[in-house]
This record gives C-alpha cells, structure tokens and sequence, in this order.
C-alpha cells in the first residue's frame, strides 16, 4: 500500500477541503482538477486589464467552516465581514430601506428596530413580517418533512402577502437559494433563516471577498496544499475509477480510496455506481450577473439589495477588479441576478442596456455617467435546484462506496448550496475516509 495515495478530484472548495484534511491526517494525496485552475465554480478571469468575478459569492458569519478555511489559507484579511448586519435595500422610485440588527441586542430581538423602521413596508405589513419570523423560528431545520413544502407556500399560510414576500423575504431566500420563494424548499429556507438571521444575532453579518476569487480560491489553495505535501495536478481529468486506479490524464494514479469533489453530472458520468441514479433529478438554477464599468463614483454604498427592480443585488468592485488602472476616477458595479431562467438565454445587448437603465433608476448619478463598458456573464448551472423535494436527491458525503466518497456543495450537509456548504462537505468526506484503517483498504471499482 505504500505506493498508494488518497486521490481528491476535482479543485474547487470541497477538494480543497479533502484534500487539506486529509494531509492534516497522515495522508498521501494528490488532487486532479480538469481546469487550468483551482477554484471550481468561485473563481475569477481577466477581461483585458480587468480581473473578473464569475459571480458575487456572500458568506455569513455563521459560515464557519468556509472562515476557517480562509484563515487556514492565510486569506482572512482579504475578505470584509462586516462588524454588525447592515442590507442597503434600494426602490426605483427612490425610497429607501435597511435590514440591519442593532449591537448587543439578542436574537431575535435584534432584527426589531430595523423592521420597525423599514419603510419599504406598510406598518401592518411590518407586523405580518413578525408573524412570519416566529413560526419561521419554531422550524427545525433538520425536520425532513418540511422539505415536501415551497417556502412561499409556508410564508403564505402564515400570514404574508406579495408585499412581504417580495419586499423582504424574497431578498434574503432567492439570493441564498437561488430560487423564488414559491419554488424553494421550506427546509433549506428554515436553515437560513434560523441559522443565518433567527438564532443568533452576530449569524447575519456579511461577508465578501474584497480581493479577486482567483486570490483567495486559487493561488492561495495552491501554496497551501503544496506546503501540505499535497501534489496538485490541473488539466487533468478524470477519465475512469476502476480497480484501484484513477485514470486521468493519459495517467494511472493507484489510490487506496478517492472523494469524488465534482458536480453531480460530473460523478455519475466518471462512477455512475456511486453517484446514485437520483441525482439526476436535482436539475440546476441559473445565475446571470450584469458588469458595468462607468467614468465616475455613482454611489457610494459597497453593495446594496434592491426591490421592484431586475437588479436583485448590485455590489461595487472597484478596488478589487484593478479598474482604477484604466480609469481612475471609474467605478465598476456589478449585478447579481439569482433564480435567472427568465433572462439567461437574453441576449447580452439587451440585458446590458436594461440594467444600465435600472442602474440608473436606483442610483440617480448613474444617469449623468458615461459607461465605459458592460457585458454579462452566466452560470447556467449555478446551483443544484433548492426546490421541495430535493433533499432526498442529495447523497450523503460521508456514504462511501466501493472506496469512493462524494464531496460537493449538492451533497447532503444541510445547507443549501453555498460555500459554507462545499467546505463542510470536503471535511466530511475527509474524515470518513480516515475512519478506514489503511490495511483495510484493498481496491475499489467503479
């Protein structure tokens, strides 16, 4: 068995980290990504002189296993997480909200004065905000019978109207679950809201990347794994599992046990015995993200939510995209448009001239700039789709068969698919593989 090491496929944030755990553990390993780069679906690419985020990916304080691993990879200053909850929520016709939570106060108390301020809110639909927040909190996230219902139908039976949905419930649950409410599933909704907004009150901050993805995702995974004796091959991959073997890139790498970190596409194709048949029924939910370069400031707020609008969420990322460089006096914002079937096929021209104009609807500088440049990028298969009923779909990382374990934000961590939930599902996988004894291990087929 010496000449035998634990194979992780597939370089995004669960195979970063398996294969991090598992060094940390005694382990040999070597990680195969198909890409150029680590990364997986968090990653960032140049556009001239700019670098690009492929999508503004948020995490939450209580994303705790996703900060820690920032912090393992030496990239915990390039992040922002703010000190307490503070959501600019934007309206075209100039009206102004924030969700926010006031210092010191419990939960769920500390979301009180906020609501009660909210004027994007009539005062009786602000009391119906609170009836919904505490049935929402007598949920247990990991009940699995709250997953046969959509969260709007919950939200629905408990009190709330168009206005509350879409005025509030609706920026958190279609951003975080990249699904409308009336489409999402009632148990991935619950974990949100307890875990991220009900439960405790620092859960909520925000948090982003205030350097490029590629920084924190890529360059700083590599240096990490190497100096964790971790042997890193990209453009690599994976052709077949198979008798103790991974073939990938025109090699043959002996494992005594693999995690399989890949989309759920990718698994059954590459072990179709392992990824169980029903994944194929999770089916995928688009992210459609409008970038516009403009010749001056616009606003000031460094990321803001917005309602009655296409633009769902917009965040500036000037400092971060180098734009300066070219233009010092630009600003570049960039729109994240979650549960985007609607508009994915739209062509780029028109999506580029109706955020331009929305843009300039929320922030009224926007319309005496000059937009030096705009262009759209789209993740077509963003996430799995959050839907009721999915969470049956989802393997268990830690069910290891045949010498394979699954790794994956799909997988079933019980989160939804974020970050915090590809990280977790990395670890997961690690340690069930290093609760077999190596002299335990013979070989394994797919």
């Amino acid at each position: 068995m010496a000449d035998r090491r634990t194979v992780v496929v597939g370089g995004g944030l669960a195979g970063i980290a398996a294969a991090l755990r598992l060094a940390d553990g005694g382990r040999e390993v070597v990680l195969l990504e198909k890409r150029p780069r680590l990364g997986g679906a968090a990653f960032s690419f140049r556009r001239g002189e700019l670098s690009v985020d492929n999508g503004q990916h948020v995490f939450l304080r209580c994303c705790q296993a996703y900060r820690q691993l920032l912090d393992r990879l030496g990239v915990a200053d390039q992040v922002v997480l703010q000190r307490r909850l503070d959501i600019p929520v934007l309206r075209p016709d100039g009206r102004r909200g924030r969700l926010s939570r006031v210092r010191g106060v419990p939960a769920p108390l500390h979301l009180g004065a906020a609501l009660s301020r909210y004027g994007l809110l009539s005062s009786a639909d602000r009391a119906r905000v609170i009836r919904g927040a505490v049935a929402l909190r007598l949920l247990d996230p990991s009940d699995r019978s709250l997953d046969a219902q959509t969260f709007g139908a919950f939200l629905r039976a408990h009190g709330q109207n168009d206005e509350t949905i879409e005025g509030l419930w609706s920026i958190v649950a279609t951003a975080t679950l990249n699904l409308a409410p009336d489409d999402a599933s009632l148990a991935l909704a619950a974990k949100v809201f307890r875990t991220g907004l009900l439960d405790r009150a620092s859960s909520s901050d925000v948090g982003y990347a205030a350097a490029p993805l590629a920084d924190l995702h890529s360059a700083a995974p590599a240096a990490a794994l190497a100096a964790a004796g971790v042997e890193v091959l990209t453009g690599h991959g994976v052709d077949s599992l198979a008798d103790g073997f991974v073939q990938a890139g025109g090699r043959r790498f002996p494992t005594d046990a693999a995690v399989l970190a890949v989309p759920p596409r990718e698994a059954r194709l590459v072990a179709p015995r392992i990824a169980p048949p029903k994944t194929e029924a999770l089916g995928t939910s688009p992210i459609v993200n409008v970038h516009v370069v403009y010749d001056r400031p616009v606003t000031d707020l460094p990321f803001a939510a917005a309602v009655g609008s296409p633009v769902q969420w917009c965040f500036d990322r000037t400092d971060s995209s180098g734009v300066r460089r070219l233009h010092p006096r630009g600003q570049y914002l960039a729109v994240t448009v979650s549960a985007a079937d609607a508009i994915v096929d739209v062509p780029s021209r028109t999506l580029q001239a109706q955020f331009v104009d929305a843009l300039g609807a929320l922030f009224p500088a926007a319309r005496r700039a000059t937009v030096l440049d705009a262009f759209v990028t789209r993740e077509r298969h963003a996430t799995f789709r959050q839907s009721a009923g999915s969470w049956a779909l989802r393997p268990q990382p830690t069910e290891g068969h045949e010498g394979i374990w699954l790794a994956g934000s799909w997988t079933d961590t019980g989160w939804p698919d974020t970050m915090e939930s590809a990280v977790r599902s990395g670890i997961a996988a690690a340690e069930a593989v290093m609760e077999i004894p190596l002299s335990q291990v013979t070989e394994f087929a797919a």
